[in-house]
């Protein structure tokens, strides 16, 4: 989670007592296949997520460029006047960015790339939203509110703006799950068919299954799945064949493979499996998979590492590897660069940002360049 208080879980408690109240799959694939994907060069734009009301916080969205080839990070500036803006998205076509504004009232906020300009705030209709998506349509923007346990619609207008709220649905059932005050939506997402959007309930332990009519705007439920009581999922990525998906789980300190039907929506968890960050929690907050399909990275934050895994049987399973060091403390959210040669950690305790090249081969990880200093770092994204 990021920085408002919350019941008996990892995530805002780290921050202390804040009045106020941080890929998935940030950008949506294109059509064209991964791997014939141009590779970028030279300087890369970099936005960065933060608490605005938390000491030591920034100003706003922070900016900045990395070099493609070597991952080195520059500083470039602040979009001021976005608040508590914790977890970022980027619209399809690239003009556009988003932001959540994690408050007591929560907004979502749009910010027009070229010129740096906000084109306004929404609000989401609940409180402490900590992550938002594009729909691939480019139409809606998606966001969940933890501290409401609901998730809401924005529709997308054609500069990029976002129009007034078309949905807003609170995880009523089933009950909350052990220690916790009621549900907490931690994420929102849509299936790599396009024809679902999943909702991740920390607070009930489940996760909901919608269809968007992409018309109005408007969710219908149309099944859940049940984590066992007490596993506190946060965070799914899906396998690139679109039948499988991977959900870090915050309270249990797990992994979990889920297997997908694409036709009906359905997601069915299986078994726990272990972070290898030994007993305890680590409160595991995100987790990425190789546009290959072959390897996934777990960032635990107590540990302050990366898991990796090997993805094997199609994406049927997770075989553990090892774990590496990030470099930074508490790496709140993880991101790969387009070209997924570089990996980003955004390490909010230590207020640094870290990069690491991909092996694609092997999934090893390299440690590149120094941490970059970005004040209360809860997102990197790079484009």
């Amino acid at each position: 989670m990021s920085g408002t208080s919350r019941s008996n879980t990892g995530r805002r408690g780290f921050l202390g007592a804040a009045a106020a109240i941080g890929a998935a799959v940030l950008v949506p694939a294109s059509a064209a296949p991964a791997l014939a994907r141009p590779r970028p060069r030279g300087q890369r734009p970099l936005f960065l997520g933060t608490y605005t009301s938390q000491q030591g916080g920034g100003t706003g969205i922070g900016l900045a460029t990395y070099d493609a080839d070597s991952g080195a990070i520059s500083a470039a500036g602040t979009v001021e006047g976005v608040a508590d803006p914790s977890y970022l998205a980027v619209h399809p076509d690239g003009r556009t960015l988003y932001a959540v504004d994690e408050r007591q009232d929560g907004g979502v906020t749009a910010v027009r790339i070229a010129d740096r300009r906000v084109l306004g705030t929404r609000p989401t209709g609940g409180a402490g939203p900590c992550h938002l998506s594009v729909h691939p349509s480019g139409r809606w923007l998606l966001s969940a509110n933890y501290l409401s346990g609901n998730v809401a619609v924005h529709p997308i207008d054609a500069s990029g703006a976002l129009g007034e709220r078309t949905a807003l649905v609170t995880h009523s059932t089933p009950a909350p799950g052990p220690g916790q005050d009621g549900p907490h939506a931690h994420q929102i997402v849509t299936s790599p068919d396009g024809g679902h959007v999943l909702a991740v309930d920390l607070g009930n332990d489940t996760v909901y299954t919608y269809r968007l009519d992409t018309c109005a705007g408007t969710l219908t439920e149309v099944s859940y799945a049940a984590l066992r009581p007490g596993a506190g999922p946060r965070h799914l990525t899906f396998h690139p064949g679109g039948r499988y998906a991977y959900l870090a789980n915050e309270v249990d300190n797990t992994a979990v493979v889920c297997a997908y039907d694409p036709a009906s929506g359905r997601l069915t968890p299986g078994g726990p499996q272990s972070t290898g960050t030994g007993a305890g929690t680590s409160y595991p907050a995100q987790i990425l998979v190789t546009r290959e399909g072959t390897y996934a990275y777990l960032a635990n934050r107590g540990h302050n590492s990366l898991t990796r895994y090997a993805i094997e049987a199609g994406g049927a399973r997770l075989r553990l590897l090892d774990t590496v060091p990030v470099g930074g403390d508490f790496p709140r959210q993880i991101a790969f660069s387009p070209d997924e040669r570089l990996l980003f950690t955004a390490n909010q305790r230590s207020g640094s940002v870290t990069v690491f090249r991909v092996d694609h081969a092997t999934g090893e990880l390299a440690s590149v360049g120094r941490p970059f200093a970005a004040p209360i770092a809860v997102c990197a994204l790079p484009l």
